[in-house]
């Protein structure tokens, strides 16, 4: 299994270098499939260079932020490697976004325009005849826009600001979860009763069956997670451990 791709956007100009280099970059990360391959992700600063047109000083200084923020590790004589989570920790990180959603959801029946809500069924009109699991793919990137518009349309800046660093972990596990246990149709009918409780302005109903929705996905990496742990472990022991995986990832 090839590692995962890093698409890095061009530099816009105005803004400092290395605050663009940042932005380029964290979203670069957030785009990546992190959990969908058993060795390490590493960057690397002389292909960003190259990618990004700017000197590796710029860089170094976006990579000091993002380590910050707990997205990538530094390792002296070792490299850049993006930050993966154990499995507990991937639990802890669902059931906060549970919260933070939940309640983003309850907001967004109160602030919403109709015309805000009638967005979300917009985001799952190709499945009117179409069964999700027809075209995961597809489906996998409308379920992540889902919940990235629920929280927009809380118009609660600061609930956008809490997930955002939650949301690169969440995003990739989504995406890798939502291909088991027939999930894809699960969801979609909860996103529908998510949306119909918007529309009827009951944000008692509509914060329920968010917070439900998304504890689901914790119960789901609770029973089927393991592999989380061993992949820590391959970025701890290296070969050893990736040698577990030539035959790919288990799944989920």
């Amino acid at each position: 299994m090839p590692p995962p791709e890093l698409t890095v956007q061009p530099l816009d100009s105005g803004a400092t270098f290395r605050n663009q280099v940042y932005r380029r970059l964290k979203q670069a990360i957030i785009q990546m499939d992190i959990y969908d391959h058993p060795g390490d992700v590493r960057l690397d600063e002389r292909q960003l260079s190259g990618l990004l047109g700017v000197s590796r000083t710029p860089i170094r200084e976006a990579l000091t932020l993002l380590e910050q923020e707990g997205l990538v590790r530094l390792e002296p004589r070792r490299g850049i490697y993006v930050v993966r989570k154990t499995k507990t920790e991937i639990i802890e990180m669902i059931i906060a976004w549970a919260a933070l959603e939940s309640m983003a959801t309850r907001l967004a029946a109160e602030r919403a325009t109709e015309e805000d809500i009638g967005t979300l069924w917009d985001i799952f009109r190709s499945f009117e005849e179409q069964a999700p699991s027809d075209n995961i793919q597809e489906y996998s990137d409308a379920n992540i826009e889902f919940h990235k518009a629920i929280i927009r349309l809380s118009r609660a800046r600061i609930l956008e600001t809490l997930t955002d660093n939650l949301f690169i972990h969440m995003r990739a596990i989504r995406k890798l979860s939502i291909r088991q246990d027939n999930r894809a149709e699960q969801s979609m009918h909860e996103h529908r009763d998510i949306i119909r409780a918007l529309e009827r302005r009951d944000g008692e109903l509509a914060e329920r069956l968010a917070r439900e929705h998304t504890l689901g996905l914790a119960a789901h990496v609770e029973r089927h997670g393991d592999f989380l742990d061993w992949l820590r472990l391959a970025e701890v022991r290296g070969a050893d451990v990736k040698a577990a995986f030539k035959d790919g990832l288990p799944l989920m």
